[in-house]
């Protein structure tokens, strides 16, 4: 498919000939060029479902196809972002993204990995696609390699260049999160500056808590039996 085809937007009549596939039409993405790539898909996910675990209204997934054909049409006008958060919808598993089964919903949030094949489509013809086309408020991109990180927020129809605070995190307005890089990895930050954890972390944290309470437990035993040596029982 060219980029006039892709950024195009036919405006014929053809309402005597439009196809109206199923609403569960398949992913059409493919697989990802390497494991780096998938792991930090993941991992985005994964963390903002965790934080998000009680919101019922938003959708997050990634490399999945978004089909947004104005003539409902699975064979034209379709891209599937790497990592992308759809807002003020239902929280349900789907096969693929389809603008009009959707209530012509796109994407608020879309997060590209970059990789040698394609970091010059993710910073060219899918940011044009993106801005004009989508009207995706915030757009990010991030190479595992290299840590080049990057963000965009739509402003008057065109994309502004996001600054980054003194951590290097950059907002986004419609998560209210941070996106920063941490330990190699990007990650979500809360506005007032706290990591947020994947389910392993919490994990970690957790038994860190209880050996603390554990070892603080013991020192109070320790400490008790050796005044009951000296003093005897404690007093009732």
């Amino acid at each position: 498919m060219s980029s006039a085809q892709d950024l195009g937007i036919i405006l014929e009549d053809t309402s005597e000939h439009v196809i109206f596939p199923p609403g569960d039409l398949y992913s059409d993405e493919p697989p990802l060029e390497t494991e780096v790539n998938l792991r930090q898909i993941l991992l985005l996910m994964q963390c903002l479902e965790w934080l998000w675990q009680e919101r019922q209204d938003f959708y997050a997934c990634g490399n999945m196809t978004i089909y947004y054909s104005p003539r409902q049409r699975k064979s034209e006008q379709f891209r599937g972002p790497d990592f992308f958060v759809v807002l003020n919808t239902q929280r349900k598993i789907r096969k693929s993204w389809v603008v009009w089964e959707e209530d012509g919903k796109y994407p608020n949030v879309i997060v590209e990995i970059l990789s040698d094949k394609t970091a010059a489509t993710d910073r060219g013809l899918k940011k044009e696609i993106y801005q004009d086309i989508w009207r995706t408020p915030d757009y990010f991109w991030f190479d595992p390699v290299s840590l080049e990180f990057k963000g965009f927020h739509l402003l008057d129809g065109r994309y502004q260049e996001l600054e980054a605070n003194e951590a290097g995190w950059l907002w986004s307005q419609q998560l209210q999160l941070y996106l920063g890089v941490y330990q190699s990895k990007l990650r979500f930050f809360t506005p007032d500056g706290q990591l947020t954890p994947t389910l392993e972390e919490v994990a970690h944290q957790e038994q860190q808590q209880r050996q603390q309470a554990e070892q603080q437990l013991a020192q109070m035993e320790s400490m008790l039996a050796r005044y009951r040596e000296r003093f005897g029982e404690l007093p009732e």
